[in-house]
This record gives C-alpha cells, structure tokens and sequence, in this order.
C-alpha cells in the first residue's frame, strides 16, 4: 500500500500535521524497505516527544481512520500523559479526562487494541491526579459506564445505543489496567506510597462490584474471565486475603469451568503468593480445605491425561504450600490437614506420565521440597523431633517418588523422543539428584541403606523379575549422594561395589550410570584398594564401547587420580586397553585428551624404572603417525591429526609427574625443588627424542597459529608440570622458539618464553639462554610495533606479560644493551591504548612492575623522567573517553604506582596535562580537574580508594550517560 502524500523526503524535515504523521505510519507499517521504515521510526518518535503531539492524537483516533493509525494515537496520548504530563496546565486535567472517557466509550467493541492503549492512558492520567484531584477515581468510572440512559449533561459523552455488556467489559479492562500501570510506573518512593495507599481504598468499590458479576446469572464466560484477570491484577497490591477471601471461594468455584480453569489458576496462585498473606492466618486455613477439595479433579485429570488440568492444579497447591510452609507447619492444631496438602503435592511429584513428554507437572514441586525441609530443620530442636517424626516418613515416599520418576522410558520410546525432550529430561534429572542430595541432609545414612536393601533385592533375589530402569534409578540416587557428599564413613558402600560387578552393563543407558557411580566412589576406592580388583573391569569394559565414551573415560580418570598409588597391579591391563581405543579412534578428541590425563597420573606413580618403557609404548604409536603426517603435504585434515596428537602428548605431560610422587612419600608437598635422580625425568626423554620431529612439524606449519599453539603447548604443560626437572630441555627449546618467533610472530611463542623466564630466570646456568631468547623475542616485536600492532592485540599482551615477568624475576636482564628500555616504555603506552581488556590489563601489569625498580634500575629513572608525562596524558586521556569505561580499573593501577613511587613528578604532569583547555575532555571544569589530582595524590596505599576517585572522574568526564562505550 503507498502512503499518502510524498514519503520519499527526510521525514525529519517535515512539518509536525496530522498528514504527515499519518504518511508516516503508513511507510512505518506498508513499506517494505526497511531502511525507510527505521526513518519513519525514529521521526514519530519525535513528533510523540513535541507538543503538537497533544493535538494531532485526537484527529488520529477518528474513527474514519485505520487501527493502526488509531494505535498509535492512543499510544500518543499515553506518552505524552505519562512522560509530558507537566506540559499540562491543571485547567485542562479535567476537559482531557472527560475526552478520554469519552473515546474509551466510543472504542469499547473495539479495536481492542486501540482500546487497551486508551484505558492505559486513562491509568496513567488517574496516577497523576489521585488523590488530590480525583478523589474517587474509581466510583466515577463505574457510574460513566453504568448501562442506564446517561444524563447528555453529565460530560461522559456514553451512548445510550451502547451494549450493556461491552461497557462492563470495557469498565472490567479500565478496572484491570490500573494496578498494572501504577506497578509499572516510575515514581518517587514518597509518591509510591500514597497512590498504593489510595487505590488501596478503591478496593472497597472494586470488590463488590467484582462479588456481583461473579456471581450473577447473568454474567458471560468472557466478563467472568475478565473479573478474574482484574482480581489477578489488584492483588498484587498487597490487598488484604481476608478482604478478598469472598472472591477467593468464587475463583475456586470457577475451577470447574473449564472455559475460566486458566484465568482462575492465575488468578488464586497470584493472590496465595503475596507473602503479605502471611498476615491473615484464619484466611489462610479457609483455603486449604479448598484446594483438597481439588484432589479428586486432579486425580481425575491425571488419570485421563489432562495435563493442562492436573498441572494448574498442581501450581495452587504449590503456591498455597510453598509460600506459607512455615506458617502452615506452626499451626499445630492444623497439621493433619497441612499433611494432606503435602501428600497431595506428593502426588503431583509423582504424577503418572514421562516428563517432559506425557506430563509437566512434577517439575513445578521441587523446590518446595527444598522449602519444608529447611521450615522443619529451622525449628528449635525439641519441636524439630515432633515434625520429624510427622514428615521423615512422606521423605522417604519422596525418594522413591523421585527415583520412580528418573527412570527411562524403554529404548523404543527413548529414541523416538526429539532431542529437546531428550535435554529436558536431562536437566530434570539433574533437578531430581539435587533434590536427592538435598533430602540427604534430613534422612542421613538411613537413606543410603534403604537404596543398597532395594538394589540388593533387585540383583539378588532370581524372583525379581526387574527392569533395567529400576536397576539404573537407584544406581542414579545412590551416585547423585556421593557425588557431593563424603560417603567414606558409610557402612554400606562395601556391599554396593561387591554388587556393582552383578549388574549387566548391555543396556547403554544403564551401563552410563554405573560408570558415573563407579566414579562417584572413586575416593572410597582410594581408601579400599582391595576393591579395585573386582570393579576395574567393568570400567574398562565401558572404554572399548563410543557410546559410553563420556562416562568411562572421566570415570577411568578419576581413579587414577584418586587410587594411582594403587594401581601398579593393573596397570598393564589399564594401559593395554587405553592404548587399544586410542589406536582405534574409539573415542572424540576431547576424551581422548582427558585419557591421556588419566594415564599420566597412572604412570607417575609407578616404580622409576618402570616409567619410561611404559611411555614410550603407550605414545609410540602416536609418534610414528606423526612422523608420517609431518612428511605429507598441508591440508585441514592432516592438519586436525597433527592437533589431536600433539594435544594427547601435552595432556598426558600436564599429569605425569614424578615428583608428585616423591612429594607424597617424602611428605614435602610444599618443597618443589628437583629430586634427586641418576636419569633424566621420562618427559624430558621423551622431548627430546621427538624435537627434531617438532621442529620439522613447525618448519612445515609456521605460518598456521592453530598447529603453533598446539606445539607450543607441549612445552608449555611440560614446564609447568615439571618445573626445575624440565631444565635440560631450556637450551634447545630456546633456540628453537627465538627461530620460529622471528620467521612468523605468535602470542603462544611468547607465553611459553614467558614460563621458561618464570621458572629458569633465577637459575644462573640458564640465564644466557633465557637472555639470547628475550632479546630475539623483543627486536622482532619491537618491528611490529614500529609498523603498528592494532591487528596484533595478542602479541600485544603476550609481550607485555613477558616483559612483567622479566621484571618481577630477572630485571637486570635490562642491563644489557640489546633491551632499548626507551622502545620497550612506547611499546606499554601504545598496548594502554588498545580497545581489548586483556592487553590493557597486560600493560598495566607491565607498568606496575616497571615503576616499582625505578628506583632500582637507572635507565628506567631516566626513561620515566622523560616519558612519565607522556604516560600519565595517555592514562588520563583513556580514562576521560578514549577507552572503554570497562578499563578504567586497569589505568587506576597505573595512577596509584605513579601516585606510589614517584609523588612529586605526577603532581608535575598532573598539573601540566590538566591545563590544557579541553583535555581530557570539554565539560570537565578547573575546579573538577584539580579536585580530582588532590585526591589522586593524597592517596599511595589505598587500592580501593583510587579506584572510586578514577572512576568519579571517568564518569564525569563521559557525561551522565557515559560514553559510547557505555554498553561494552
């Protein structure tokens, strides 16, 4: 449809008539470019921001006019109510609430729409002038649409002609939006305050009048579910139960129509959840014999599969027990009944059906199981007997209501599921072990002996004819328990894994859940090694097959962490049938990476002697198809390989150390320097074995940061693993890395530099090498920021890592005279001014520590005299706009170590910098510039404090709304 009038000018430019705003709409709605539907957009918002918006809406609601047009006059006339209101003088409140009456009336059988907009804008217009100026706002919106003959004096402007029944409908919707526009509205706490305290007395119009249409004969479905919606919204005004109690009974009454069930739900469930209700108890009580007497309906529905039914019911008796369950608890002479409304939630808990596909109900009661729990153990402990004896039992139910609901449908029905129930499942699952784990808390060991007694039937007793699913849930309960509590003092654990070897694992989704409850015992394991014998082999079982590959891998990984020094007997089966999955490709890459972690803590605790054959039968495997992939040519698949294999060797370094083992028989955890050995440590051997292989692999892949970074990797696991036993690897790995950094610059290159500095500056053998390879690393990148690192933000922030390193560890490094001290200075300035937290962040680290040897190191006092002035404008500058208002934190480190370690001269370049007009931005005044350097160097200790002054400052040099960097 083309819109009148010519629409192909800038809207911007034309003249606020009723026209123009109407050609407007018709390109904001009909156009399909969306490129003049955004010009459209953005000019009637501002013709509703100008005054001629309180004209023009009027003639936009005519009713000649299309409902979109009539929309959007109504939303005018809302706007400018809401947000203009003080445009208005008090003379003409009266004349626009008549008008707006009047339209209401006039639009009451629709567009409904259009009329919404309008009772809201009535809502809004009501807000401003209670109490002073309309003292009884609601009285008089009934009597406008009371169905007699109006008085043509009466200024209403009502139609006799109009149909009773639209203006109740219509006076219903008035009724409704009023709460809702006041909850929405922004008002100032004072104002808040007595408007709810006004229309708090307004209820005493609306309820009768809400009594009579429930109640009469003659009231439709449509204005029952409209009163219900208009209850619903006064509630949440905090309206007294016991003055809506009348009502309430009515809403229940409702329940068993079907065409009201919903609004009546809504409407009970948001008026029990008013903690105010707490208050009224008498009220209170006279619910609970309603909502049991929606027992039977909701037996019923649950039988016939009516999950819209059962679950609405259900959401009542939630709300009911949930948010009063102390209260309830406390009225002693009541507790028979509060049991049967917490049997009753029982129920739902336990409601026929798999969720999510054939019910949606038992999800909703979980957490009030979390509620009545700690209600009952929040009492004083005297009391606390009393309830526990009422509610242990109905625990107990509820375990095995839970259990019986985390079964699996049978494998037909389970496939035939989509994979967002599959999740769903999942998650609620997870819902339930929580619970589980929760419930512990209150039943103790005792629940722990009742699921061993039920799995012992079950795999004990021929009689049993069991499914697998009973099998799988209480396993499931038994490892949601030990997973986050320490189950080693249990008594029953013993009998669980002589049982666990019984179980047929052919079933996937059973087999799953004895590998994570396998897992889950893992430190009970460690305790009792003589169990491993008989468990071990499941595991193992479990690794041959892919679709169990999560839960026997992590699983096998726990154990040898927890039981390696144990393990020495099965090693040779555990690694046999590892290496045979890894050979097979049994396995996704990242298993196989949390695999190989495992074999690293089994191999560290084996004899010395032993290690190295081991290692290198497990990884020659993978060593030789290395070889074969670094003699083929360059593609993405070869490429993935080369990844997924270099990534095994690092994750198997990151775990395999030998000294974790002397540490634990030495009892010298703390104490990590080399141990004592007449051979070299296996990864080393292993290293260097393969570093021609590396370095050909590099050659080949320099310019792929993927294949370095993995590469790099390597070393980089190895060193931190390792420590001071890596230190024959230094010399060799320093070349190598100074090489490659200075064909093709990479961040990982500087990372794994920045490791060797951490732990090999200090030791004098090695510091030529760590000085040649610095001073390689430098020049190279000192070029690229001669040529602009902007693309380059992580060689930025490596860089800056290194060189805190170096600073911290080893800074007479900077002795010599291949480190320009005066570059290195720039370089920190130009990362300050990146747009990435991680360099800033790098770079007031760098700064940091370069400050505090200022002192120390003459050629950085001379530096910082010269420069210090550039690096105070370019903090400030960052702070006042240049940067992300996010960093500001980073630049106050920076102030406080110059505020720190050299006073005097920041209070100099404070001075100078701020002077200049309009730095670091035009809106900060003298005074507010010299305020701020006051307060800056008063502080030198106080981290916190510097904080708060850079970011006042920040703030005020963007302007109230920040910059538009605000949203970063």
């Amino acid at each position: 449809m083309e819109p009148p009038g010519n629409p192909g000018g800038t809207p911007v430019e034309l003249e606020l008539t009723v026209e123009n705003v109407e050609s407007a709409l018709y390109q904001l709605y009909f156009d399909p470019d969306m490129e003049h539907k955004n010009v459209a957009q953005k000019w009637l918002t501002q013709a509703q921001a100008s005054a001629q918006a309180w004209h023009f809406c009027w003639a936009l609601l005519s009713p000649d006019k299309i409902p979109e047009v009539q929309f959007f006059g109504a939303s005018t006339l809302h706007t400018k109510i809401s947000r203009h209101w003080s445009d208005l003088a008090a003379d003409q409140h009266e004349s626009l609430r008549t008008q707006l009456l009047s339209h209401i009336l006039q639009f009451s059988s629709g567009p409904k729409m259009v009329l919404t907009r309008l009772c809201v804008a009535l809502a809004s217009l009501a807000l401003n002038v209670i109490p002073q100026a309309w003292s009884q706002p609601v009285a008089d919106m009934v009597r406008a649409f009371q169905p007699h003959k109006p008085d043509p004096e009466d200024g209403s402007g009502a139609k006799a002609s109009q149909d009773p029944h639209t203006h109740c409908l219509t006076l219903l919707e008035l009724l409704t939006v009023l709460p809702e526009e006041f909850q929405s509205s922004r008002l100032a706490q004072a104002r808040r305050g007595q408007l709810r305290e006004a229309l708090a007395g307004e209820w005493a119009v609306v309820c009768p009048l809400l009594r009579q249409l429930m109640q009469s004969q003659d009231s439709s479905s449509q204005v029952k579910e409209k009163v219900l919606k208009c209850l619903s919204s006064w509630v949440a005004l905090d309206v007294p139960l016991g003055e809506i109690q009348e009502l309430l009974h009515d809403c229940f009454t409702a329940l068993s129509d079907p065409e009201l069930f919903d609004a009546a739900v809504e409407t009970v469930v948001n008026a029990i959840s008013q903690p105010d209700c707490q208050r009224y108890i008498n009220a209170l009580l006279s619910l609970m014999p309603l909502v049991l007497g929606l027992y039977d309906q909701l037996k019923t529905a649950a039988q016939d599969g009516d999950m819209e039914t059962s679950h609405g019911i259900c959401r009542i008796a939630v709300a009911l027990g949930e948010t009063h369950s102390r209260v309830l608890l406390e009225q002693v002479d009541h507790w028979q009944e509060y049991l049967a409304l917490v049997n009753m939630i029982l129920f739902c808990t336990g409601i026929p059906g798999h969720y999510p596909v054939n019910e949606t109900t038992s999800s909703l009661t979980l957490t009030f199981w979390y509620t009545l729990q700690d209600d009952i153990l929040s009492f004083e402990e005297e009391k606390q007997s009393v309830y526990l004896q009422v509610y242990r039992p109905v625990y107990f139910q509820l375990v095995d209501v839970l259990l019986h609901k985390s079964h699996y449908p049978s494998q037909e029905e389970y496939a035939s599921w989509s994979s967002d129930d599959k999740e769903q499942f999942r998650i609620y699952r997870v819902d339930i072990s929580d619970t589980l784990m929760y419930v512990y808390e209150m039943l103790g060991a005792e629940l722990l002996s009742n699921l061993y007694e039920k799995l012992g039937r079950l795999l004990m007793d021929p009689q049993q004819s069991a499914v697998w699913q009973d099998t799988e849930a209480l396993l499931f309960g038994f490892q949601s328990i030990a997973e986050t509590i320490d189950v080693n003092y249990s008594d029953v654990i013993p009998g669980l894994i002589g049982l666990i070897p019984r179980i047929n694992i052919s079933n996937i989704l059973l087999a799953d859940t004895v590998m994570y409850t396998i897992g889950s015992l893992a430190e009970w394991l460690a305790d009792h090694p003589v169990m491993l014998g008989g468990i071990l082999p499941m595991v193992l079982q479990g690794l041959a097959k892919p679709e169990l590959s999560v839960s026997s891998v992590s699983t096998l990984k726990r154990i040898c962490r927890e039981c390696r020094y144990d393990l020495g007997p099965y090693a040779q089966d555990i690694l046999t049938v590892s290496q045979d999955v890894l050979v097979k490709e049994v396995h996704k890459s990242s298993q196989c990476m949390w695999l190989m972690q495992g074999l690293g803590f089994l191999l560290s605790a084996l004899p010395s002697e032993e290690i190295l054959g081991r290692l290198h039968s497990l990884i020659t495997p993978h060593i030789q198809q290395l070889d074969t992939l670094a003699q083929q040519e360059l593609n993405p698949a070869n490429k993935q390989s080369i990844i997924h294999i270099v990534g095994m060797l690092a994750s198997l370094f990151t775990t395999l150390d030998i000294n974790r083992q002397a540490d634990c028989l030495e009892g010298a955890a703390s104490s990590r320097l080399p141990v004592p050995q007449s051979t070299q440590n296996p990864v080393v051997v292993v290293l260097q074995q393969v570093f021609t292989l590396i370095q050909t692999i590099l050659s080949k892949w320099l310019h792929d940061s993927e294949v370095v970074e993995a590469v790099c990797g390597v070393f980089d696991k190895s060193v931190r693993t390792l420590l001071h036993d890596f230190g024959p690897m230094v010399p060799q790995l320093g070349e190598m890395l100074g090489e490659i950094y200075s064909a093709f610059p990479q961040a990982s290159a500087l990372d794994l530099a920045r490791q060797m500095v951490h732990i090999f500056a200090g030791e004098e053998h090695h510091i030529p090498h760590i000085r040649s390879l610095t001073e390689v690393l430098t020049s190279t990148t000192l070029t690229i920021f001669q040529q602009g690192p902007r693309d380059h933000p992580d060689i930025a922030e490596s860089f800056m890592d290194l060189h805190a390193q170096i600073l911290k560890r080893k800074p007479d490094l900077y002795l010599s005279e291949q480190f320009d001290v005066k570059a290195l200075f720039y370089c920190g300035i130009l990362s300050l001014k990146f747009p990435e937290t991680p360099t800033v962040k790098a770079a007031s680290q760098f700064f940091t520590e370069f400050l505090s040897r200022c002192k120390d190191m003459p050629s950085f006092g001379d530096v910082l005299q010269r420069d210090g002035k550039l690096l105070t404008e370019t903090v400030l500058q960052a702070v006042g706009g240049e940067s992300p208002s996010s960093l500001t934190e980073h630049f106050s480190e920076v102030l406080l170590n110059l505020s720190r370690h050299c006073p005097a001269l920041l209070s100099q370049w404070l001075k100078e910098t701020l002077q200049t007009p309009g730095f670091p931005c035009a809106q900060l005044t003298a005074e507010q510039k010299h305020t701020f350097s006051q307060q800056l160097l008063r502080e030198q200790t106080n981290k916190r404090r510097v904080k708060e002054i850079v970011k006042e400052f920040a703030l005020l040099c963007r302007g109230p709304q920040g910059s538009g960097y605000s949203d970063y």
